[in-house]
């Protein structure tokens, strides 16, 4: 069974609509900042941080990134934006498909909350559980 944790953007947030090439901005920018971190560490930190590769996917008219486990221990994870309202985009959906592993929800948990605290979000985890990333 599948299972989603989301990362709203609020009032306080540093901006209240995201697009799906920003989210992939921020893909990036945690993948080359997990590499530095393991350059400075003389260990390749960068691929035990985020061992994935990125695809864009399509189904419908729903645009989403699919990403696929490199490593043993990691298989999918999902990353798209929404909203409830159908209107502009005001969330990152993260997305554990069936058949993702215990590997891949601590990466998703990680990412989420490294979203939720670059964008001073409210982050609600897998587990029903809500973190307040902005000034409240």
């Amino acid at each position: 069974m599948s299972s989603s944790a989301y990362v709203k953007l609020v009032e306080k947030s540093k901006q209240q609509t995201i697009t799906l090439d920003e989210v992939e901005k921020f893909i990036r920018y945690y993948m080359e900042i997990t590499n530095k971190t393991g350059k400075q560490l003389n260990w390749e930190y960068g691929e035990a941080s985020f061992p994935y590769t990125i695809e864009q996917r399509k189904i419908r008219e729903q645009i989403y990134f699919l990403l696929k486990g490199n490593t043993q221990g990691y298989h999918y994870l999902l990353i798209g934006a929404g909203s409830d309202d159908g209107a502009e985009n005001t969330y990152i959906q993260i997305v554990l498909p069936e058949g993702s592993t215990h590997g891949d929800k601590g990466k998703a948990n990680e990412f989420s909350k490294f979203l939720a605290k670059k964008l001073d979000g409210e982050l609600h985890l897998f587990n029903g559980r809500i973190m307040y990333y902005y000034k409240r």
